[in-house]
């Protein structure tokens, strides 16, 4: 099996490289950096590359096939695309991109509160069959609003964001203005100037915003405006007690995202929800935690036959991938590695990262001779 993408690009970091030079600084360094000193976004990946597979070169082995089951969906790879806030700031239109390469290669996109597109533009662009990812509200008839709006769009699955109860202290943004409330400075539009072909296709799309947020935004808001916006709206903490009702409420798949330790795990078990993922939101909160693949070890095995855990954050390439899903994540979630595609590629970016991955997830698939995805965990080398 052969998926088409382009030679010139044959690696997330030729992408990251092409991105960097397409995009204005201030876009790169919001999706390129971490929090703090960046320690936990190096961690999550130099431990993923620590995680080593073992090969049976011996053993009767025809194909493999990377189709996976999750949540009673078929999906043809075990990775999905993460949700990420503010996509048409580093390339615009990018969410209706990735959502409609996710839509025609069978893999699931998750669409974030604060992207740049709506629930219902990315429901018609995916037929329903995509995710949406819940940054709590303040206050509950908002939270009741948006979430029948991803019922009657006709979402699989509802995805509830924990690892955000403060925003991450991150220099760069802070430097650029992309803090709250955010500012454009002399220097940023400078920065613009210098990448006219991001400023025309800014200018095509028009100014990126919070489309799924826009009925409830006051009108004319300027920047310091929709900082205060941000900050009275939205309250990233959650708790058994707010969690509770939105179970009640959804009656699809719910999923935790943002989970890194037992007791976070045995509460969304005990809530009765479907699945977490184990993340660290890409290195970019906490830079004392852990990397995402020290908690999947552990989570997966105690928890794996009550819960489906999955898990994102340091992800890059098909190897990456076979690494977390041999250390027991049921499916993977990269949100950079697809950024960077449509940053470094526009419109053909998320079909290109998508078969890319594919094409080296297939090649560590076939050099270890393994034939289903669920068969990884017997290829992990234990420490």
């Amino acid at each position: 099996m052969k998926w088409t993408y382009n030679s010139k690009f044959p690696s997330v970091d030729d992408l990251r490289r092409k991105a960097k030079k397409r995009i204005p600084k201030f876009a790169f360094e919001y999706l390129d950096g971490g929090c703090n000193e960046d320690v936990n976004l190096y961690r999550n990946r130099s431990e993923i590359q620590e995680v080593q597979l073992k090969p049976y070169y011996l053993s009767e082995h025809a194909s493999s096939d990377q189709k996976t089951v999750l949540f009673g969906q078929i999906y043809d790879a075990p990775f999905g695309i993460a949700p990420v806030g503010l996509q048409g700031l580093m390339w615009p239109n990018s969410p209706e991109i990735l959502a409609k390469s996710a839509f025609e290669h069978n893999i699931p996109f998750v669409l974030s509160t604060v992207s740049t597109s709506s629930i219902e533009r990315i429901s018609e662009i995916t037929e329903g069959k995509a995710w949406f990812q819940l940054y709590h509200p303040t206050e509950n008839s908002l939270r009741d609003d948006i979430i029948k709006r991803a019922a009657a769009s006709e979402y699989d699955v509802l995805v509830l964001l924990c690892d955000v109860p403060t925003f991450g202290f991150r220099p760069r943004d802070i430097r650029n203005g992309l803090a709250m409330p955010p500012k454009m400075s002399v220097q940023n539009i400078l920065q613009i100037l210098r990448k006219p072909n991001w400023a025309l296709q800014t200018l095509l799309h028009g100014q990126p915003g919070f489309e799924t947020l826009k009925p409830y935004m006051p009108k004319n808001l300027n920047l310091t405006g929709l900082g205060q916006f941000m900050d009275q709206t939205f309250s990233g903490r959650l708790n058994e007690e707010k969690i509770a009702p939105i179970r009640d409420m959804w009656k699809g798949k719910i999923v935790l995202k943002g989970v890194a330790s037992e007791e976070d795990t045995e509460r969304a078990v005990r809530l009765g929800l479907d699945g977490v993922i184990v993340s660290n939101h890409g290195g970019r909160q906490l830079d004392a935690g852990q990397s995402t693949i020290k908690p999947l070890h552990t989570l997966s095995a105690t928890y794996g036959d009550k819960i489906t855990v999955m898990m994102d954050s340091g992800l890059r390439s098909g190897p990456d991938i076979a690494r977390a899903m041999a250390s027991g994540a049921k499916f993977t979630f990269m949100g950079r590695s697809f950024m960077y595609g449509v940053s470094a590629l526009g419109k053909t970016g998320g079909d290109h990262t998508i078969a890319l991955l594919k094409t080296q997830l297939q090649q560590v698939m076939e050099q270890i001779c393994c034939k289903k995805v669920e068969d990884f965990p017997n290829h992990l080398i234990s420490e």
